[in-house]
């Protein structure tokens, strides 16, 4: 249990921390705490429903980032906590009620897709291995130019 603790508490800082960069125009920065807000999670979502829960404390956050950030990651698994959360944020202005209202439309729009069920996700990737993987000719195989193009000189001693 004090793992959870130790991932959700991760979670929650870098969401913040990532927000606070964005503000301040570090989106390079913004996007190393966003990469460690998705690894939490994650590892998180590896101890199944479990670790969502343990997330899901995070649905009562202070900070209004924190909180559409874990509304969005348990649409799937909390939907009517996290819609009521995204609800909510979306009524303001600005970044974080743009994001959460963007959540609620891909939800709507059935493209949301952070957290799918285990069988979807086995789905997926079994449909994307099944695929045929697109190569480029080689060029013994292409196309022969039907006329060969002329040097400079050639075409200056024509």
């Amino acid at each position: 249990m004090d793992e959870f603790k130790k991932l959700v508490e991760s979670f929650a800082h870098h969401t913040q921390a990532q927000t606070q960069e964005i503000w301040s125009g570090d989106a390079k920065t913004g996007n190393k705490h966003a990469t460690k807000v998705l690894a939490a999670f994650d590892q998180l979502r590896s101890y199944g429903d479990a670790g969502r829960d343990a997330l899901a404390e995070l649905l009562t956050h202070p900070s209004m980032d924190v909180r559409t950030s874990a509304a969005t990651f348990l649409l799937r698994y909390r939907t009517a906590e996290a819609k009521a959360v995204l609800q909510e944020a979306a009524k303001g202005k600005g970044l974080i009620p743009f994001e959460a209202f963007e959540a609620l439309k891909r939800w709507e729009e059935g493209t949301w897709s952070l957290d799918l069920a285990e069988d979807a996700v086995r789905q997926s990737e079994a449909s994307r291995s099944a695929l045929p993987i697109k190569r480029s000719r080689s060029r013994m195989e292409r196309a022969a130019p039907v006329r060969r193009r002329l040097s400079k000189r050639a075409k200056v001693g024509k």
